[in-house]
Order: C-alpha cells, then sequence, then structure tokens
C-alpha cells in the first residue's frame, strides 16, 4: 500500500514552499485536498501562462491532489472549511503574514474543533521576531540565509542562485516534520503546532559552506566555479551555453585518473600539480591542459571517459536535456500523465524510491475539480444541497474538459 495511506491533509498552500510540502506527501500516498479561493486559485495557477490554462509551474507542484474552491471570505465558506477539519490529520498554510488571522482560521480555533489536529505554518521569517511581519519569497528567504552571499565569482558580486530551494527546499523540510509528528500523533493520541521559517530552513543547506566559517567569525568566500583546477568546470564542443563537463577530482587517487583519463598520467607527478595546494597555485597551466582535452569532445563523451576513469564528473545538463536524459528515462523518472486541458504531459518523478511503497502520478487538478466529491465525501451533502452552494457562490466546481 501506498507508505501514507490514511493521511489526510487540508492544504491551504499557495505558489510553492507549501505546495511542494503537500505534493511530496501526497506521492507518499496522503490524500491532499487543496482548498482555493474561487475564480484565481492558486496564484501559482497564473504563473507565466499568457491566458492559457493552468501554468505549467503550477501543474509540476500540484500531482496527486484533490482542488476544492470556496470562498473563505464568505461566512458561509468559513464555516464550511471548519465543518471539514473534524476529517483531516494536517492543516497546512503558508499564505503572508496575517492572512490567516484575518480569516480566524489559527490553531486555537481548528484545535478546538479537532483536539489532534496537526497544524502547519511555513513563514518567511517565522512567526516571531523583528522580521516576523516581512513578505518573503524564494530568493529573498535564500538572501536572508546566506546563499547569494556564496554564489558568483571571487571578484564579482552576490549573484542569485538558480535552484528555488528557498521554497521546495523548506516544503521538504515541513513534510518531514509533518510524517514526524503524524508518527508521534499515531503513538501519543496528540497534535501539534509546527512552524517553519523560510530563511532558517535555507541555512540547512548551507551548512556546508558555514563549516568554513570558523564559527561563525567571518564570511564564506565566493568561489565561482572554484579555484582547483582538478574540481571545476570545462568547454566541451559544441556551441550551446550548457556545452560544459564538470570535474570534481576530489581526493589524490582521482587526481591521478583523472591525469590518465586525460592522457597525461605523468602529470600525477608533475611537483606543479602533485598536491592540491600546488594544483591551485599553478591553476592556469593545469586548466590549459584540461581544457586542451575537454574541448575535443562533446560533455556526453567527456563525461563517460571520466567516469569510466574513476573520476567523478559530469555533462552540465539543461532543463531540457533533463526530459531527455537516457539514464533518467531508463530509470523511469520521466512520466508522461494525461492533464485535463493540457492533455499528454511530461513530469519528473519523485526521487524516494520505496519497495513496499507505490503511488503512480497523477496530472495536478484543474480549478475546484473535486468541490463537489470532496464535501459528497466529508460531510455528505446532498447534490441539492452543493447545487446551492455553487448557486450561491460558496463554491465553485470545474467541469471535466
Amino acid at each position: 500500500m501506498p507508505a501514507l495511506d490514511g493521511l489526510r491533509i487540508l492544504d491551504m498552500t499557495q505558489y510553492e514552499a507549501g505546495t511542494s510540502c503537500t505534493q511530496a506527501l501526497a506521492w507518499m500516498g496522503a490524500d491532499v485536498v487543496k482548498v482555493e479561493a474561487p475564480g484565481t486559485g492558486d496564484p501559482g495557477r497564473g504563473v507565466w501562462t499568457e491566458g492559457k490554462a493552468d501554468a505549467e509551474y503550477f501543474t509540476v507542484w500540484n500531482n496527486n491532489k484533490r482542488s476544492i474552491a470556496m470562498d473563505l471570505r464568505n461566512p458561509a465558506g468559513r464555516e464550511l472549511l471548519l465543518q471539514m477539519v473534524p476529517n483531516y490529520d494536517v492543516f497546512i498554510e503558508n499564505y503572508g503574514p496575517g492572512v490567516i488571522e484575518r480569516l480566524d482560521l489559527g490553531y486555537d480555533v481548528m484545535r478546538a474543533i479537532k483536539p489532534n489536529i496537526i497544524y502547519a505554518r511555513i513563514k518567511g521569517f517565522g512567526m516571531d521576531g523583528p522580521w516576523a511581519d516581512y513578505k518573503c519569497y524564494d530568493m529573498v528567504g535564500q538572501a536572508a540565509a546566506g546563499a547569494f552571499s556564496i554564489t558568483g565569482e571571487p571578484d564579482g558580486p552576490p549573484m542569485r542562485p538558480g535552484p528555488t530551494t528557498g521554497d521546495a527546499g523548506t516544503g521538504v523540510q515541513m513534510a518531514l516534520a509533518i510524517s514526524a509528528a503524524y508518527i508521534q500523533k499515531l503513538r501519543t493520541g496528540k497534535g501539534q503546532l509546527i512552524e517553519l521559517s523560510m530563511q532558517e530552513a535555507m541555512t540547512y543547506y548551507l551548512r556546508t559552506a558555514t563549516a568554513s566559517t570558523h564559527w561563525g567569525e567571518r564570511p564564506t568566500e565566493r568561489t565561482g566555479n572554484g579555484d582547483n583546477p582538478a574540481m571545476s568546470l570545462y568547454p566541451c564542443q559544441g556551441d550551446g551555453p550548457n556545452d560544459y563537463v564538470f570535474v570534481m577530482a576530489v581526493t589524490p587517487k582521482m587526481w591521478a585518473d583523472l591525469a590518465g583519463a586525460i592522457g597525461r598520467a605523468e602529470l600525477a607527478e608533475d611537483p606543479r600539480f602533485a598536491r592540491q595546494a600546488d594544483r591551485v597555485a599553478n591553476a592556469p597551466a593545469l586548466r590549459e591542459e584540461i581544457t586542451a582535452w575537454t574541448s575535443a569532445r562533446d560533455k556526453y563523451q567527456a563525461m563517460r571517459e571520466l567516469a569510466e576513469a574513476g573520476v567523478p564528473a559530469s555533462a552540465v545538463l539543461d532543463t531540457k536535456d533533463l526530459y531527455e536524459n537516457p539514464h533518467l528515462q531508463a530509470r523511469g523518472f520521466i512520466h508522461t500523465v494525461e492533464h485535463e486541458a493540457h492533455g499528454p504531459i511530461r513530469l519528473l518523478g519523485w526521487p524516494a524510491r520505496m519497495s513496499e511503497s507505490s503511488v503512480p502520478i497523477k496530472a495536478a487538478p484543474r480549478l475546484g475539480r473535486h468541490s463537489a466529491e470532496v464535501l459528497s465525501e466529508d460531510l455528505q451533502l446532498s447534490q441539492q444541497a452543493i447545487e446551492q452552494l455553487l448557486a450561491d457562490g460558496v463554491i465553485t466546481q470545474a467541469e471535466p474538459v
């Protein structure tokens, strides 16, 4: 059975920090019901759409969920949500500061209805402290956690990192915390409040960088693509912006293997390159040797020859390459699913492989696609009652395409 079969989550998340959390839990079998505002829904539905249906951004972060569109600013909509609460183990939200308080849907309100509720909150800077009321998005959280400061060339300014770990990295940490709280609840019967700051969550991914601060007494310096030529980026054949291979020969043996792989085994004994400090001191000369070799091969050939020689290395894959990568395809990581509005779409899978748990990937739901279904299941509402809620604008329902 799916690992989290039976776990039910009431999901009031938007964009990415919260949605990545609930998607991770859904991919492990939790029943996730996403509560969205009628008309617009999760603002992520409209990112880069240019008027088209449900953004690709939304569809990659909301698989395996059900959507109910409910007007929580309408007292009838709020009351409907509170009637649903006893049917769920977890409530999670990542709205901006003060939004949940204005809706009067805080932990105390829900705990009064379901004493053992697990109530999870993701905030940019947490619920207290002098920055608690500041708004935050992924890159704001990354800047506040130090990620910009270690990204870029040594003589250049701080640089925005590429991956959205401020959001998705926080979301996965919250998924872990919710799973732990659920295990604790099964043992003790008690729920709890979980709060996670994006700034604090991001610092977890900088622990290696902070290991060079002498316990916080000095900042970590930027190193660009690396000052050690045995652990750096090299150009390959082709005129594309990502025709590069990254080499990471960490140990003395890997350095010797690298020298042998490029046909210059004697370099391993050359006094200019014998030790790591020597290779850094004589970097231009060594870079020239390695570049001459990589430039004569495409990035995949360079990767293959280096890897087969025992040298950790990878072609620089771009985001299009991922969908066409034969290794990922062979492992079944690329999935084709049917989306009601977009038709067949390709999605990257969930990395964790569990021998006793398997959950097929389903396409992200259209706004309100499951409004009637969920209300019928949770509250045993009749079709007539649901039709009245639709007529009153308390809920909306997407019809099948």
